[in-house]
């Protein structure tokens, strides 16, 4: 129901973690992207693969999905919006918004069969409002929130009224007729993009969010940013002509495995991994490590108690792996070497678990970039190419332009000057949709520059 801001920077590698090398003269790219930056790249939306996933695990996830807030609180009955869902633009709009959600309602009806469309100011009210707003504005009603979805509502002015009411209480929702999502105006494409797919998702279908799903928008570890192939089957699911809103748990439960075994024949066969739930205290333990508010030093302690759980609990999948990457993100500025070691735990863990494609991508940035740091050009390079084309895949234009452009400085590393050139470029066009203006992305291009031991300490270009 809310998507949470990025508590911890991102902090490539070295050179924004440690003490600055001082830099004479300004990067090969920053002088290039100063006079103009190229156009913005933008992703043609195209269907999610179909998922991999045993059915009568998938028909626990939905129990778990529909039944629960992420608090733990548990749901008393099953809600949808029933009938044609329509939707409205409301607020600072941008064309990129108006794109995005356009392509977004397109998959959703034909990858989820949902009956969806947009309408305008002069229709009837709409079931669901986005309602862009500053991003201010959002923060003054829950700090840490980027974006987030209400019951009850069709305006934040209206949600501020009620927030304490009954009205907006999820747990006292008896249908869903009328709810409003709030997106930050003032965000780059992406985020808005990104706000807009979760939230969407949560105010038609799950409540939830469950960090056992590796393939999944709906956890709360925020690697998948587009809805996947596995997250439209629980909305087609959800909006399974046998399911309607008011049905207890067992009459849902009762009525999957045949709507599975429709809509997903090969989950007959398929082995279910059973994941075991994630208990309260590695979850708290994670919203500590990388929540608002919360000193250096309390911060790794919250994410070296969340490796504790996970060793724990036995655990060796995904939820191992992010415990690690959390206690590396949060001591990159105070030990860039005891980072390192958990990022390459992080990665050891990932491997081991399937549909982690994209979860090995975040954690290869981080290793290319001390790569890049210690001038070992090739091993970046190793560490960055096998994972561009999932990337670009699952639409991520932030962490495409940040490993083309820690490629590009790998390049000029070598001496591919002109091949490096070319990259930069391309980059550069990604960098609008991920990052938004253009004082962002020579920021980000500038930042990445640093590590290339070419441009530190020595004037050199």
């Amino acid at each position: 129901m809310i998507r949470f801001l990025s508590i911890v920077p991102l902090c490539l590698g070295l050179g924004a973690c440690m003490a600055p090398a001082t830099v004479e003269q300004p990067s090969r790219a920053a002088t290039a992207a100063a006079p103009m930056l190229p156009p913005m790249k933008t992703f043609r939306s195209l269907p999610a693969a179909r998922p991999s996933v045993s059915n009568n695990e998938l028909a626990r996830d939905i129990i778990d999905l529909a039944f629960k807030l992420e608090s733990g609180a548990p749901l008393t009955h099953f809600t949808r919006v029933e009938g044609p869902v329509s939707v409205r633009l409301a607020g600072q709009t941008s064309v990129s918004l108006s794109m995005e959600l356009d392509k977004l309602l397109t998959r959703l009806r034909r990858e989820a069969g949902i009956n969806i469309k947009r309408v305008t100011s002069g229709d009837t009210p709409a079931n669901i409002t986005i309602e862009a707003v500053p991003h201010a504005q959002i923060r003054r009603h829950l700090p840490a929130a980027a974006c987030f979805v209400a019951p009850n509502v069709s305006s934040l002015a209206e949600f501020g009224r009620a927030k304490r009411s009954p009205r907006t209480d999820w747990r006292q929702l008896q249908s869903r007729q009328r709810l409003a999502i709030f997106i930050p105006a003032d965000a780059p494409p992406q985020e808005m993009r990104d706000c807009l797919h979760e939230e969407l998702a949560q105010a038609l279908g799950p409540l939830n969010d469950l960090y056992r799903l590796p393939d999944s928008v709906f956890n709360d570890d925020n690697i998948h940013t587009v809805l996947t192939g596995y997250d439209m089957l629980v909305l087609r699911a959800i909006y399974a002509p046998e399911l309607r809103t008011g049905m207890t748990q067992a009459q849902v439960a009762q009525r999957l495995p045949n709507i599975l075994k429709r809509l997903n024949p090969g989950g007959r066969s398929e082995g279910a991994h059973f994941r075991p739930d994630t208990p309260r205290n590695w979850i708290d333990a994670i919203h500590g490590a990388l929540g608002p508010g919360i000193s250096p030093t309390t911060r790794r302690d919250h994410a070296q108690r969340a490796v504790t759980i996970a060793a724990a609990e036995g655990w060796q999948d995904h939820r191992r792996a992010y415990a690690h990457y959390a206690l590396a993100r949060v001591t990159q500025y105070q030990d860039p070497d005891y980072s390192l070691s958990h990022y390459l735990a992080a990665q050891r863990y990932y491997a081991k678990t399937p549909d982690t494609g994209l979860h090995r991508a975040q954690v290869a940035q981080h290793l290319a970039a001390y790569a890049l740091h210690n001038g070992q050009a090739q091993a970046a390079l190793d560490l960055i190419d096998p994972h561009l084309s999932v990337v670009r895949q699952h639409e991520n234009a932030a962490l495409l332009s940040t490993l083309l452009l820690l490629r590009a400085e790998a390049l000029d590393l070598k001496g591919l000057t002109a091949e490096a050139r070319l990259v930069r470029l391309d980059s550069l066009g990604w960098a609008r949709y991920g990052f938004g203006s253009d004082a962002a992305v020579r920021a980000k291009a500038q930042e990445i520059a640093t590590l290339n031991p070419l441009n530190r300490g020595n004037g050199r270009l």
